[in-house]
């Protein structure tokens, strides 16, 4: 059994969103994104299929140059290398589950771009 929390040692940064890896399973890496409200993340695709789940907060969620606006409690599915950008409307943590196969790396890289 693995446990991980999505509310404990919140560390937010300034200018950019904060990035944690909570778990690893057998299928996925479950990994805690926070945003400060006007935090971006530039487009981007990612290798396999995602799935985001708006936690608390919201977010402006764009693909096929359609901005998406996600709430508390909201979740989406992407399927693999479709573009997509994230624009913090309202402070967020946001829980992303990608592939076993896809990296931490290049999820830092999105958000140090």
């Amino acid at each position: 059994m693995i446990t991980a929390s999505l509310t404990k040692d919140k560390i937010y940064k300034d200018g950019k969103p904060s990035l944690q890896l909570l778990m690893e399973t057998e299928v996925s890496k479950e990994i805690r994104i926070l945003m400060r409200k006007g935090n971006v993340m530039k487009e981007h695709k990612a290798p396999c299929p995602i799935v985001v789940e708006i936690f608390e907060g919201e977010i402006e969620f764009g693909v096929h140059n359609k901005k998406h606006l996600l709430k508390k409690g909201d979740l989406l599915s992407l399927k693999s290398n479709i573009p997509h950008d994230l624009v913090c409307t309202e402070d967020a943590i946001v829980r992303l589950s990608i592939s076993k196969a896809d990296t931490l790396d290049r999820v830092n890289k999105v958000i140090n771009n």
